[in-house]
């Protein structure tokens, strides 16, 4: 049996997933209201192909439940906050989670943790917590580090498809963690050591982080001597060995805007083009912000009250808030004491921000601009209604004449 600890955007699916191909399993959340929802037969967020995985499951015998189990394999899957000052992250959720699974497990149980953690997590945090409580790792309890790989809005497709990394003290006891995920992973799984495994997951975000930056800064560029950004990007896609992203509004999300931090938090003297381009990403809601008020003395437009962001999600056709490039601009604006800005987002049906919408129709008609932070195909379908309205079209979506563009 497989105690999955934390029933969150990584660690619910996962549990689903692995109970649907013939795991036993049994998913953990402090969260007794959580908990008590799954029970009753509901998911706790949208994301494409979750209800059917769910039904599968417990047909296939999942539990839910707040207790923690007695078995040989835990998979922890908690959040990992970091502190927006030091850069570091924070480890307490997953500290916490390991304390509590040493309290039930017998000796020779495994230990997997799933959350995302900076390069030396493991080793600064997890084995010193595990030791403390009377524990040898390697003989007593054994730790392995599986980083997740998916992304919001394709998650039970990744985690089938994805490749997957198992760090492991031990390669026999990483080569049992890769039989468990191979029960459903088609990708490559690939058995390494746990700092390599940490270091990975890391890098591919920073990676991506990098890439988003010069597309960002290319941006703001071209803005400055009023050049077409997307003509230059799609020209220079041209050339085979040239993959330029697209900019945006700002990166959100738990994963790319906040993973490159801990190499820039672990590593300040060395992660210098790291820490610039997080910068540059971070920069971009002052930016946009300052681009609308611009686009509002252009048309004559005085009043912040008529301007509308659509999309609070940090990215498209998920339900996902965190790190919102969205949140970001509403946090700047503020700063820049103008606040007013109305928002929609069709995926956030409770009140979370001032001037929120929960209908396009009456979202529109009270704005005379309308500024496209999130590419949901709502928008894409029906950007008629957006007619006689000034449009600031962040993701270059919008095809109509008179459109603005970052």
């Amino acid at each position: 049996m497989v105690n999955v600890i934390g029933l969150g955007y990584i660690g619910l699916p996962t549990a689903l997933m692995m109970a649907s191909h013939g795991v036993e399993v049994i998913g953990t959340d402090y969260n007794t209201e959580l908990v008590e929802t799954l029970n009753s037969g509901k998911t706790t967020f949208k994301e494409k192909g979750i209800d059917d995985l769910f039904t599968k499951a417990v047909k296939a015998g999942i539990q839910f439940t707040s207790k923690y189990q007695v078995t040989d394999t835990y998979i922890i899957s908690v959040p990992t906050p970091y502190d927006k000052f030091s850069k570091k992250v924070d480890a307490c959720y997953v500290i916490a989670a390991v304390k509590d699974v040493l309290k039930v497990c017998p000796k020779g149980a495994v230990i997997v943790i799933e959350s995302t953690v900076s390069p030396g997590t493991m080793d600064k945090y997890i084995r010193p917590a595990v030791e403390k409580e009377g524990f040898v790792t390697g003989r007593d309890i054994n730790l392995v580090h599986a980083p997740e790989r998916i992304i919001p809005g394709n998650m039970v497709f990744e985690l089938v498809h994805n490749n997957r990394t198992i760090g492991a003290d031990d390669h026999t006891v990483g080569e049992k963690i890769k039989d468990l995920y191979a029960s459903f992973c088609k990708g490559e799984i690939v058995v390494t050591d746990i700092k390599t495994a940490e270091m990975t997951k890391v890098v591919e975000n920073t990676f991506r982080a990098v890439n988003i930056a010069f597309a960002n800064e290319l941006a703001k560029i071209c803005r400055h001597d009023d050049m077409d950004v997307y003509e230059i990007i799609k020209i220079c896609n041209m050339h085979p060995r040239v993959n330029i992203l697209q900019p945006g509004p700002g990166v959100g999300g738990h994963c790319i805007s906040v993973d490159p931090w801990f190499l820039v938090g672990d590593y300040p003297s060395l992660a210098k083009v790291i820490d610039e381009s997080m910068k540059t990403n971070d920069g971009m809601p002052d930016f946009l912000l300052n681009r609308i008020y611009e686009i509002m003395k252009d048309n004559g437009l005085t009043d912040v009250k008529r301007v509308g962001l659509y999309g609070l999600t940090y990215k498209e056709n998920v339900d996902d808030m965190r790190e919102s490039p969205t949140l970001q601009l509403l946090e700047s604006q503020e700063r820049h004491l103008a606040a007013g800005l109305k928002v929609y987002d069709p995926f956030i049906t409770e009140d979370v921000v001032n001037h929120q919408y929960h209908d396009l129709d009456e979202f529109i008609e009270n704005v005379d601009m309308v500024v496209i932070m999130v590419k949901h195909n709502e928008i894409i379908e029906k950007m008629n209604k957006l007619k006689n309205k000034i449009i600031l079209d962040c993701h270059n979506i919008i095809k109509m004449d008179g459109v603005y563009h970052i």
